[in-house]
């Protein structure tokens, strides 16, 4: 991977990647690209595209939020490993759990982690509305993340229920994401939270907007959030 430029985006960023995170982000792409042939986990196989749109895209979160002082993350809808598992192989001490309602998409997580050879990562098939209200998982989490999951209004009941009290949720999301944000207040407040300031960036290569949208747990989630499987989506908290 010395031949492409992610290595010095991240450093640009204050990121040194060892020779073994190096590998292992190589090793990521190319078993990306091969279950992709059997399992639907990415419209993006170039190796450039995943580099970029995927694994920097992901780590742009570390770039607004200290993860070295954090435990524990859930990954509300992780696809393919986004954004946490990049996030993992630069911060290896993180306790990571995935949900996803996908079975498949588990299947190729737990392969990959097994052949990246990663540590603390736990996989759970469900949907959030369900998982948020195990006890084992509400409110346990310092940090609950999701990328490309559901617009802001729905994306903060699915995901902030599993947030501990000043702990803080993040959205990582494209152009419109200021627009979201608006949308969200009422969820927001409803569920606990409080808004932090956003961040822009762009990324370095094809100069997309992308935005990191952040709050605060600061109340304890209401014992009916979320509601039923579903109904967020149908009938958004706005």
């Amino acid at each position: 991977m010395k031949d492409h430029p992610f290595e010095g985006w991240l450093h640009h960023q204050g990121i040194h990647l060892t020779e073994k995170q190096s590998h292992q982000f190589d090793l990521y792409y190319r078993m990306l690209v091969d279950w992709n042939k059997k399992v639907n986990l990415t419209s993006l196989t170039d190796r450039d595209d995943v580099y970029e749109k995927h694994f920097y895209d992901s780590l742009s979160a570390t770039f607004f939020h200290d993860f070295q002082k954090d435990n524990s993350i859930i990954d509300i809808g992780a696809g393919a490993g986004f954004p946490s598992l990049p996030i993992k192989i630069c911060y290896p001490h993180l306790h990571i759990v995935i949900v996803d309602s996908l079975k498949k998409r588990i299947a190729f997580l737990e392969s990959l982690v097994k052949e990246l050879n990663v540590e603390n990562v736990s996989f759970v098939h469900g949907r959030a509305e369900d998982v948020a209200h195990d006890t084992s998982h509400r409110e346990q989490y310092d940090i609950a993340i999701a990328r490309a999951v559901a617009k802001m209004p729905v994306l903060t009941e699915l995901c902030l229920p599993f947030v501990k009290k000043d702990g803080v949720f993040m959205a990582l999301k494209g152009s419109n994401g200021i627009n979201e944000k608006e949308e969200a207040g009422k969820a927001c407040r409803t569920i606990g939270g409080r808004w932090l300031s956003p961040h822009a960036l762009t990324l370095p290569n094809e100069e997309s907007e992308r935005y990191i949208l952040t709050m605060e747990k600061v109340d304890a989630t209401p014992r009916k959030y979320p509601r039923k499987a579903g109904t967020p989506a149908k009938k958004p908290l706005l």
